[in-house]
């Protein structure tokens, strides 16, 4: 987002403490972030930890005498090229509904020609009542965002749709909204293209209550498959299990097994021009799945497990078939077992990381090796979100460089 003004809205829900962390989020695209604070706003994070991460001194109100000697709020408003609001509380929808201006948060978002994007946070009950859904629908129609919110655990105690998106995941909901650098330099090596992408872990069956799975959350392969997206290719994203929102502007096919995306991939594949096996698929899956619940009778339970069908082999095999890209995830000897599997299953372009508890699997950050037949090139540790854009554009430059490849028909 380099050289793009944004405008972050602290509002007073206990969500605001995920403000400084997407702070740090949008600066890590360059961005610059203006922090409006509404006064609840100050009950749950402080104004000294906002103006730290952000770098430039926090707006808290109308009042200002110095800076409202100039019309500073109209200034602001004019200097802004997006509006984000986080936490959206259901007052504060409710007041910007209204057209209501009583502070400086609220009078920038009526005196704005930039777009405004909200995320809200609430009480399940709360965001689920009609009148806050009455201003939802009032605020979409005005043509403001609203992401989320989403399902899950509450600081009340209870669960249900009403907790804010994650940081990580709201970057990525607005790189459609404010261009981001590093995608617009590979728009014209891959805009067109047909791009899929697999994510997310696999099940496999055990019994209709138990499967075997794996700790990938998926948040690779969305983030591969968003950044894909903003650079113009044409998305299919098949992914397994995850508690990830569907991305908006993706072909996207949701499967539970190996075998599941298998088929998928393989349904999907003629026409493809570059193939991006983000998934952990399960390598085993049990030989025989019981049709009823297996009871606790034996001190000792054996399960025979045969292999699943290998995807990225399958692909990288075929005989016209798209640029292909493996990932390895490895808890050991990172290098060699990567490039092992990029020369024994015949791939393009491996990407591979480390990975064991608190490495990768379901963190917002990650660092990886990629290596392709005379090359590598490392990325260190950096979010998700932005490791993704640099990937794509990395896996750009190769399928082009690579065989000067034309947008198959």
């Amino acid at each position: 987002m380099a050289k793009q003004n944004i405008i972050l809205g602290v509002t007073g829900g206990i969500a605001a403490y995920k403000a400084p962390e997407l702070v740090r989020r949008l600066r890590e695209h360059n961005a610059c972030v203006q922090i409006v604070m509404t006064d609840s706003s100050t009950q749950f994070v402080m104004e000294t930890t906002l103006h730290a991460v952000s770098g430039l001194p926090v707006r808290r109100s109308l009042w200002d005498r110095d800076a409202e000697a100039a019309m500073s709020h109209i200034e602001l408003a004019r200097w802004a090229d997006l509006v984000l609001i986080v936490p959206a509380t259901a007052e504060f929808m409710a007041r910007i509904a209204a057209g209501s201006a009583p502070d400086l948060l609220s009078t920038l978002c009526l005196a704005t020609e930039a777009p405004i994007v909200i995320a809200p946070a609430m009480n399940h009950v709360m965001w689920a009542s009609s009148a806050v859904q009455a201003n939802r629908k009032v605020l979409e129609e005005r043509g403001i965002k609203v992401l989320g919110p989403e399902d899950g655990d509450q600081a009340c105690g209870e669960t249900g749709v009403g907790r804010m998106m994650e940081p990580n995941d709201i970057v990525s909901a607005i790189q459609s909204i404010v261009p981001i650098s590093i995608i617009t330099t590979v728009q014209s090596q891959i805009k067109g293209r047909t791009v899929m992408i697999t994510a997310g872990p696999t099940r496999e069956a055990i019994d209709p209550v138990r499967y075997i799975t794996n700790r990938s959350s998926g948040k690779m392969g969305f983030a591969i498959a968003h950044a894909a997206r903003d650079a113009g290719a044409q998305v299919i994203l098949i992914s397994g299990p995850v508690s990830l929102c569907k991305p908006d502007g993706v072909e996207f096919i949701q499967v539970e097994t190996a075998e599941q995306m298998f088929a998928a991939v393989h349904q999907h594949i003629q026409d493809l021009d570059i193939f991006i096996a983000v998934a952990a698929v399960s390598d085993y899956r049990p030989k025989k799945p019981e049709q009823n619940k297996i009871k606790k009778t034996k001190e000792v339970m054996q399960i025979d497990l045969i292999k699943s069908p290998d995807i990225l082999a399958s692909v990288a095999k075929l005989s016209s078939g798209p640029f292909t890209v493996g990932f390895a995830a490895e808890t050991e000897r990172v290098r060699s077992y990567a490039l092992g599997k990029l020369k024994n299953k015949k791939l393009d372009m491996i990407i591979a990381n480390q990975v064991g508890v608190d490495r990768s699997f379901d963190c917002d950050d990650s660092a990886v090796e990629v290596f392709w037949r005379g090359g590598e090139r490392s990325f260190p540790m950096m979010a998700k979100s932005e490791l993704a854009m640099r990937l794509i554009q990395l896996i750009a430059e190769r399928h082009i460089g690579n065989s000067g490849a034309k947008i198959k028909k």
